[in-house]
């Protein structure tokens, strides 16, 4: 893959060969932004679990201090009381079997997130085809399966972040923008190491974490010391 002048510049105040500390790496980060644009600072943790047994798999959610630096849109399929209640709470598309052949056919996909009552679990299950493969699908282990729809809305809102196993058993999740404040910056990746620690499968066997690397949408990867986690 060939990288443009401004990656190059960036790449080479980065020594591949080091691992640093999440300060420096935060630091690092935000120094090798070049875009035009406020970029997203993403961090990809590769892992020692193998995803195909489900007693290794990873998913949840976790709340970021400082949230994501973006707007989030989010979808709740309910009924009865709970559509003035998702309304209230702030979702931007509320509705139930109506949705599905505009979502199915028409391909409308304005949402970031989808909100589901347990008891809409049967309409929502009919969009898997479309849902599943974009990560969309609503889980109660993400807390998107959920009576209590107002605060998975106002979580969501505020910041909450799913992460879950890639097929190469690598987690991608965005900590901010790099229009953040290092410490902000810092606060968000702690908040979700210590998500990521707790998630550990007991069945797993050898070592967890094997590589944690933080980069801007456009800039060079900068590894972390795994070391502390």
């Amino acid at each position: 893959m060939k990288h443009g002048k401004k990656y190059q510049e960036a790449a080479k105040l980065v020594d591949r060969a080091t691992m640093y500390d999440t300060a420096e790496a935060i630091a690092l980060v935000k120094k090798t932004a070049t875009a035009k644009f406020d970029e997203t600072v993403e961090v990809h943790i590769r892992t020692g679990c193998d995803g195909r047994h489900a007693e290794q798999q990873i998913r949840g959610a976790v709340v970021l201090p400082n949230g994501t630096g973006k707007t989030v849109r989010v979808l709740v399929f309910a009924k009865g009381d709970k559509v003035s209640e998702a309304e209230a709470a702030g979702a931007d598309h509320v509705g139930g079997e109506e949705l599905i052949p505009k979502i199915q056919n028409d391909g409308w996909l304005d949402f970031d997130v989808v909100v589901a009552t347990p008891d809409m679990m049967g309409v929502v299950g009919r969009l898997g085809k479309v849902l599943g493969p974009k990560g969309l699908m609503p889980n109660p282990k993400a807390g998107t399966v959920t009576m209590d729809v107002a605060k998975a809305i106002s979580d969501i809102k505020a910041g909450k972040i799913e992460y879950r196993l890639d097929k190469a058993n690598i987690i991608h999740v965005p900590v901010g923008k790099t229009s953040f404040e290092e410490s902000k910056l810092q606060e968000n990746f702690d908040a979700l190491m210590e998500a990521i620690v707790k998630a550990k499968p007991s069945a797993l066997k050898g070592q967890y974490l094997r590589s944690i690397t933080l980069a801007t949408t456009m800039g060079p990867g900068v590894k972390v010391n795994v070391a502390k986690y």
